[in-house]
Protein backbone atom coordinates (compact mmCIF):
# COMPACT_ATOMS: atom_id res chain seq x y z
CA UNK A 1 0.00 0.00 0.00
CA UNK A 2 1.48 3.35 -1.04
CA UNK A 3 1.26 6.71 0.64
CA UNK A 4 -0.42 9.85 -0.69
CA UNK A 5 1.57 12.34 -2.78
CA UNK A 6 1.40 14.88 0.08
CA UNK A 7 2.81 12.36 2.56
CA UNK A 8 5.50 11.33 0.09
CA UNK A 9 6.51 14.99 -0.31
CA UNK A 10 6.67 15.42 3.49
CA UNK A 11 8.84 12.31 3.82
CA UNK A 12 11.19 13.38 1.03
CA UNK A 13 11.59 16.86 2.53
CA UNK A 14 12.23 15.34 5.97
CA UNK A 15 14.76 12.90 4.52
CA UNK A 16 16.60 15.73 2.81
CA UNK A 17 16.70 17.82 6.01
CA UNK A 18 18.07 14.87 7.98
CA UNK A 19 20.68 14.05 5.34
CA UNK A 20 21.71 17.71 5.12
CA UNK A 21 22.03 17.91 8.90
CA UNK A 22 19.34 20.58 9.24
CA UNK A 23 16.49 18.86 11.11
CA UNK A 24 13.60 20.90 12.47
CA UNK A 25 11.79 18.47 14.75
CA UNK A 26 14.41 15.88 15.80
CA UNK A 27 17.93 15.56 17.13
CA UNK A 28 19.20 14.76 13.65
CA UNK A 29 20.02 11.09 14.19
CA UNK A 30 19.65 9.19 10.94
CA UNK A 31 16.95 6.73 12.00
CA UNK A 32 13.64 5.74 10.47
CA UNK A 33 11.96 6.88 13.67
CA UNK A 34 13.42 10.35 13.21
CA UNK A 35 12.40 10.31 9.56
CA UNK A 36 8.78 9.86 10.63
CA UNK A 37 9.04 12.49 13.37
CA UNK A 38 10.72 14.95 11.05
CA UNK A 39 7.95 14.42 8.46
CA UNK A 40 5.28 14.43 11.19
CA UNK A 41 3.86 11.08 10.08
CA UNK A 42 3.31 7.83 11.98
CA UNK A 43 5.76 4.97 12.14
CA UNK A 44 3.34 2.83 10.14
CA UNK A 45 3.14 5.48 7.42
CA UNK A 46 6.91 5.55 7.11
CA UNK A 47 6.94 1.80 6.56
CA UNK A 48 4.20 1.99 3.92
CA UNK A 49 6.37 4.35 1.85
CA UNK A 50 8.48 1.57 0.31
CA UNK A 51 10.12 3.73 -2.40
CA UNK A 52 11.24 6.33 0.12
CA UNK A 53 12.50 3.65 2.51
CA UNK A 54 14.56 2.13 -0.30
CA UNK A 55 16.14 5.54 -0.95
CA UNK A 56 16.68 6.03 2.78
CA UNK A 57 18.44 2.67 3.08
CA UNK A 58 20.61 3.51 0.07
CA UNK A 59 21.73 6.77 1.68
CA UNK A 60 22.11 5.43 5.21
CA UNK A 61 23.61 2.08 4.20
CA UNK A 62 27.06 3.58 3.93
CA UNK A 63 29.13 3.56 7.08
CA UNK A 64 29.02 6.63 9.24
CA UNK A 65 32.54 7.65 10.24
CA UNK A 66 33.08 8.98 13.75
CA UNK A 67 35.76 11.40 14.73
CA UNK A 68 38.38 10.53 17.35
CA UNK A 69 36.61 12.81 19.82
CA UNK A 70 33.32 11.05 19.21
CA UNK A 71 34.94 7.65 19.70
CA UNK A 72 36.52 8.80 23.00
CA UNK A 73 33.21 10.31 24.10
CA UNK A 74 31.33 7.10 23.34
CA UNK A 75 33.93 5.00 25.16
CA UNK A 76 33.70 7.31 28.18
CA UNK A 77 29.91 7.04 28.12
CA UNK A 78 30.21 3.24 28.11
CA UNK A 79 32.64 3.37 31.06
CA UNK A 80 30.36 5.68 33.02
CA UNK A 81 27.32 3.53 32.25
CA UNK A 82 29.16 0.43 33.51
CA UNK A 83 30.24 2.26 36.68
CA UNK A 84 26.67 3.46 37.21
CA UNK A 85 25.32 -0.09 36.85
CA UNK A 86 27.86 -1.32 39.43
CA UNK A 87 26.94 1.43 41.87
CA UNK A 88 23.24 0.74 41.43
CA UNK A 89 23.88 -2.91 42.28
CA UNK A 90 25.72 -1.83 45.43
CA UNK A 91 22.85 0.47 46.41
CA UNK A 92 20.34 -2.32 45.87
CA UNK A 93 22.40 -4.66 48.04
CA UNK A 94 22.73 -2.03 50.77
CA UNK A 95 18.98 -1.36 50.70
CA UNK A 96 18.41 -5.08 51.28
CA UNK A 97 20.75 -5.02 54.27
CA UNK A 98 19.08 -1.88 55.60
CA UNK A 99 15.66 -3.52 55.36
CA UNK A 100 16.97 -6.58 57.20
CA UNK A 101 18.47 -4.41 59.95
CA UNK A 102 15.23 -2.48 60.29
CA UNK A 103 13.37 -5.77 60.79
CA UNK A 104 15.85 -6.93 63.43
CA UNK A 105 15.63 -3.57 65.22
CA UNK A 106 11.83 -3.68 65.23
CA UNK A 107 11.89 -7.22 66.65
CA UNK A 108 14.36 -6.23 69.38
CA UNK A 109 12.27 -3.18 70.27
CA UNK A 110 9.10 -5.27 70.60
CA UNK A 111 10.95 -7.89 72.65
CA UNK A 112 12.30 -5.14 74.93
CA UNK A 113 8.79 -3.75 75.45
CA UNK A 114 7.46 -7.21 76.31
CA UNK A 115 10.26 -7.79 78.83
CA UNK A 116 9.65 -4.40 80.45
CA UNK A 117 5.93 -5.14 80.79
CA UNK A 118 6.73 -8.53 82.31
CA UNK A 119 9.16 -6.93 84.75
CA UNK A 120 6.60 -4.27 85.75
CA UNK A 121 3.97 -6.95 86.43
CA UNK A 122 6.19 -8.98 88.77
CA UNK A 123 5.67 -8.56 92.53
CA UNK A 124 7.98 -6.02 94.09
CA UNK A 125 10.44 -7.29 96.72
CA UNK A 126 10.31 -5.33 99.96
CA UNK A 127 13.40 -5.11 102.19
CA UNK A 128 12.99 -6.18 105.83
CA UNK A 129 15.97 -4.12 106.88
CA UNK A 130 15.85 -0.35 106.87
CA UNK A 131 19.12 1.58 106.89
CA UNK A 132 19.90 3.85 109.83
CA UNK A 133 20.96 7.09 108.23
CA UNK A 134 22.86 8.36 111.28
CA UNK A 135 25.09 5.35 111.66
CA UNK A 136 25.30 4.02 108.15
CA UNK A 137 24.30 0.65 109.62
CA UNK A 138 21.38 -1.46 108.62
CA UNK A 139 18.98 -2.09 111.50
CA UNK A 140 15.92 -4.25 111.79
CA UNK A 141 12.67 -2.48 112.03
Amino acid sequence: MAVSPATEAKLRAAMQRLLDGTPIRTDGALTKENLGREAEVSHATVHRAQDILAEWDAHIGRAVLRSTGEVRRDERIEQLAAALRAEKQKVTKLHGKLDALASVTANLYNENLALRRKLDNQARVVSLHAPDPSRGIVTRS
